[in-house]
């Protein structure tokens, strides 16, 4: 039986879960991501799309998910277990639930090498980028690609990080955590959109964001943005729904919702107002691409005033961004373990960050020693990334939203959400309509079939 038996812990408050939630969805794909998708999409027609799009796509989504976890109070599966009975629907829907657990765990085994990266960078900048010239920016990259064990060892750092804060329980280890690396992530950020203001160029970084030219949104402009959109608030990954079964009933689904997305979205904004402040002071290129953080901005520090201070900044800044969404990423598989077969918190979260781990090492070496081992045409990153961020969520975001939007009795839903009948109408039509648009062609886009 799923969770039947084990007492359900809650956030604290509702800022509580205000802030773990937004801490899983502020990640690599707020500060890393972000700006370098807004920097080769034209700027400001991508943020604008982007935008739009959390509003009129993520949040209800955001809205949805959570809404699943409160509702079934348990581990994804079991809440879809719990919710898909209580509207006597064919147990098929469950599947949402087991592909945002086996979803998280092959996210986790990928991510937790990308955040190595910053690790092994952020050691780096202590002793400075001083002197350093491009083609050395590149060389070091590729060198750091090149080494196993490096890669391994900052693997396994990471991955030990975040099994320790989610092995120490929901109020004592997540929250707990969150409520320290989210404030202290925000002062960074602001410390060094501060830094921009004084000594790098704002300006210049707030006309290529907001100066709108909206000549410049093109189709694949659009597409782009709105797959950013659904995938930086961390949707159909099953960290939301896990989160969301913490929450109390009393706490409008709504609001805090709202605030999540407000949260997630600011803080990708300033990581892009700080980036680009800094690129474009040392005559540096916006537009390229992935490699803006770990070989474009070195480049910044190595150049500007105070780089030896604002590297490491910078560098911690992201390493707390990556570690909140990686809590958030084991925590769902853990909580299953836990409810569905009866493990203490311990045994499941190091049987589960062990299998993830085992896993991060074949990616680790997908990039030098294995570079050369191919499935479907496809390394071992690449197909863990495509399986999940262009298959696997996309097609949980899609069930979620059918599932709740046409299959849930309306009056369950309406109890959870507290809505009045004309929001509740306009919520569900979108979860009917647009959603299920928006995410078909999403996945159109992230397949290649358009864009």
């Amino acid at each position: 039986m799923d969770s039947t038996a084990v007492a359900r812990s809650h956030w604290s408050s509702r800022w509580a879960f205000v802030l773990v939630t937004a801490g899983s969805a502020i990640g690599l794909g707020n500060i890393w991501k972000f700006p370098y998708m807004t920097g080769t999409n034209g700027g400001s027609a991508f943020v604008l799309v982007y935008l739009l799009c959390i509003a009129f796509i993520g949040v209800p989504l955001l809205m949805a998910e959570t809404m699943l976890g409160r509702r079934g109070q348990a581990n994804p599966v079991g809440s879809m277990r719990r919710v898909v009975a209580e509207a006597g629907a064919h147990p098929g829907w469950i599947a949402i639930g087991f592909i945002g657990i086996l979803g998280a765990l092959m996210i986790l085994s990928f991510y937790s090498v990308v955040a190595g990266w910053i690790l092994d960078y952020a050691m780096r900048s202590f002793s400075g980028f001083a002197g350093l010239t491009k083609a050395e920016a590149g060389a070091a990259f590729a060198a750091l690609l090149a080494d196993p064990l490096r890669l391994i060892g900052w693997h396994t750092v990471f991955m030990i990080l975040t099994a320790l804060v989610v092995a120490s329980g929901v109020t004592s280890g997540i929250e707990r955590a969150n409520k320290i690396m989210m404030p202290a992530l925000f002062a960074i950020i602001v410390a060094l959109i501060v830094y921009g203001i004084f000594a790098a160029d704002m300006a210049a970084a707030v006309r290529f964001m907001f100066h709108f030219d909206f000549g410049a949104v093109r189709r694949e402009v659009v597409l782009s943005a709105m797959g950013h959109a659904f995938f930086t608030l961390s949707l159909g990954m099953g960290a939301i729904m896990a989160y969301g079964s913490y929450l109390d009933r009393g706490t409008s689904i709504m609001r805090t919702a709202f605030y999540v997305a407000l949260a997630d979205t600011g803080i990708a904004l300033m990581a892009g107002l700080a980036i680009f402040a800094i690129v474009f002071a040392q005559g540096l290129e916006p537009a390229s691409g992935p490699g803006l953080i770990l070989q474009t901005l070195p480049l910044a520090f190595a150049q500007m005033p105070g780089g030896a201070v604002v590297g490491p900044l910078f560098f911690i800044l992201v390493i707390f961004a990556a570690w909140t969404s990686s809590i958030s990423l084991m925590e769902p598989f853990a909580a299953f373990l836990i409810e569905r077969f009866g493990l203490s918190r311990r045994a499941a979260v190091g049987g589960m960050g062990l299998v993830a781990w085992l896993l991060g090492i074949a990616v680790a070496l997908s990039f030098n020693e294995w570079s050369g081992f191919k499935i479907l045409g496809l390394g071992i990153f690449d197909l863990l990334d495509t399986l999940t961020t262009k298959i696997m969520m996309p097609l949980a975001g899609l069930l979620i939203a059918l599932f709740v939007g046409w299959v849930m009795r309306r009056h369950h839903v309406a109890e959870e959400m507290g809505l009045s009948v004309a929001q509740l109408g306009i919520w569900l039509n979108v979860l009917r309509f647009g959603s299920p648009l928006a995410i078909g062609l999403i996945f159109l886009h992230v397949v290649g079939v358009i864009g």
